[in-house]
């Protein structure tokens, strides 16, 4: 194991996605423009409710919808807004490894904690390319959490060539979305004396993943619930599976939508539910189908009763 790689923090603990919030304006793109003022104040919330931390510029935040310059200002908002009070994992997808460097560069220069990032996006990288890609990006000297989306990449960062991942100087978790918690223990396994920390990235299976080790959740739900996501990774993480079952049960129908085409739409209306702002998407995100809408209705007001019932309790 690298020297950096033993000197890097962890990125772990409940890291929320952040959604992006936007406010009407005909000048903007799609006729939205970000709102930064409420987006820190979300990010405020976030941490302030027992949150570790933020992650701009995500798939959730809809990065690939925005300019470069609003992408630059979502990033130095969260930073700005969290302050030494949490963790700012800054998303640097990109097309190719100068994109995603360059991304990471600015990330640096404006005082992010770590990054995000996934193999090359719009194109099916091979084994080569895909180390070459974080190999560069990790050579900026922020802590870098890879993604593993094999569901809109096509590319899977499987067990044993996140075994070769880990030992790039830098690279010090994985956000695991395959779905498959049985990797979890097998990323331990290939990856043992790394350090590299295997994070939950899929809301419908993170006790599941917490229970098989993984120390963290990048996380797309506590944007609706994230005072009982943070206690929900308290209880997994200390081994009180009963107390987690009962918080988590009520709450997956919902949390599967984390794991679907419209997730960003669907949480956007569970931060609504709750009497948060959640908003529009910009193209090429549009609304829900009102047969969607209504399953997301039901999945959110099953998860406001039970919380309910538990705070009565």
């Amino acid at each position: 194991m690298s020297e950096s790689n033993q000197a890097a923090p962890g990125l772990g603990g409940v890291v929320v996605a952040t959604a992006l919030p936007y406010r009407e304006d005909p000048s903007a793109p799609a006729g939205l423009a970000v709102d930064y003022d409420r987006y820190a104040e979300h990010c405020r919330w976030l941490v302030d409710s027992g949150c570790d931390g933020v992650g701009p510029n995500g798939s959730l935040g809809e990065y690939s919808s925005l300019t470069d310059d609003e992408r630059r200002a979502v990033a130095r908002t969260a930073i700005e807004a969290v302050g030494d009070a949490g963790t700012v994992v800054v998303g640097v997808h990109g097309v190719g490894s100068h994109q995603a460097r360059h991304w990471a560069e600015a990330a640096a220069e404006d005082g992010a904690d770590g990054v995000l990032c996934l193999p090359p996006t719009m194109y099916r990288a091979n084994r080569g390319e895909i180390l070459a890609h974080f190999t560069a990006v990790a050579s900026v000297g922020l802590p870098v959490m890879v993604y593993n989306n094999p569901l809109d990449t096509k590319v899977d960062l499987t067990p044993d060539l996140l075994a070769e991942i880990a030992q790039i100087d830098n690279v010090v978790a994985v956000k695991e979305f395959s779905g498959d918690v049985r990797r979890v223990l097998e990323i331990k396994e290939r990856t043992a004396g790394s350090g590299l920390e295997v994070i939950s990235g899929a809301d419908d299976v993170v006790l599941e993943s917490l229970l098989m080790g993984a120390t963290g959740w990048f996380a797309g739900f506590p944007n609706v619930f994230p005072a009982e996501s943070a206690r929900l990774f308290e209880l997994a993480t200390a081994g009180k599976t009963t107390e987690a079952r009962a918080l988590y049960e009520p709450l997956v129908a919902a949390f599967r939508w984390d794991s679907r085409t419209e997730f960003v739409q669907a949480i956007k209306l569970g931060m609504e539910q709750v009497g948060r702002f959640g908003g529009p998407c910009r193209p090429p995100r549009g609304p829900l189908t009102p047969a969607m809408r209504k399953q997301v209705e039901a999945d959110m007001a099953r998860a406001i009763s039970a919380l309910a019932e538990r705070g009565a309790a």
